[in-house]
């Protein structure tokens, strides 16, 4: 027992000083490579802490070379813009003046849904209350707040009614509304559920209509009475 105390004691400090050196970056804002390495080193910090076996040395040495490959990749990405995109990947620019870029959203492996619960975390409820939203590379959303949005307004938890030209039946419902009246919604405004990229409706009626290659609008749909959340 005493010599597994020991063992770990050695490993954890070691891990405590690579991850110092590795920066402050390595803690909330990894890149993939930096992730990838931090997964290693964690596994192979284990082994030599229960396997008494194996010589301490062994796992201390193999920390110590991740680390050296840590500083090794830290430099080429630094070595320039070609080197940091193919090691890091760059920013995605997945809302705009003209709304939701599904271009860029697909790229990162991510739908509307993804979208708006990464604005949740950062306080915005409505696709429109932002002028720009960025994926950046380490996977965190940056958001830059609409200067256009109505502060006044009454404000309600928009639901997610049409994803990429498909119905969400489950929000659907809570309209209480069928596939039919949607579809005529839509045709009101030279829509159609295939053209449709998202649409939002919120507690109050106001609805977010983002059509392909086209901008945003602001509409309002008809809601039944006594239909509120």
């Amino acid at each position: 027992m005493l010599v597994i105390f020991i063992r770990t004691l050695i490993i954890f400090s070691v891990l405590v000083v690579v991850m110092r050196l590795m920066g402050k970056r390595q803690i909330g804002e990894m890149q993939p490579f930096e992730f990838i390495i931090t997964l290693i080193i964690a596994d192979l910090a284990c082994i030599p802490m229960a396997d008494l076996s194996i010589p301490l040395i062994y796992g201390v040495a193999a920390v110590l070379a991740l680390f050296l490959l840590h500083q090794l990749f830290t430099l080429i990405e630094q070595s320039g813009r070609l080197p940091k995109k193919i090691l890091s990947g760059t920013p995605s620019v997945v809302i705009d003046k003209n709304g939701i870029n599904m271009n860029e959203l697909k790229k990162n492996n991510m739908g509307v849904e993804d979208l708006i619960e990464s604005m949740r975390s950062q306080g915005y409820f409505s696709l429109d209350d932002v002028d720009y939203a960025i994926f950046e590379s380490n996977g965190k959303l940056s958001a830059l707040k609409s200067a256009e949005k109505d502060e006044t307004a009454p404000s309600s938890m928009p639901i997610l009614i049409i994803n990429n030209g498909k119905l969400q039946s489950k929000n659907l419902q809570i309209l209480r509304d069928d596939a039919d009246k949607m579809k005529g919604f839509l045709n009101d405004f030279g829509a159609t559920l295939k053209t449709t990229e998202a649409l939002t409706v919120d507690g109050n009626g106001r609805a977010y209509l983002k059509k392909k290659k086209e901008k945003f609008r602001i509409i309002y749909y008809p809601l039944k009475e006594n239909i509120r959340w």
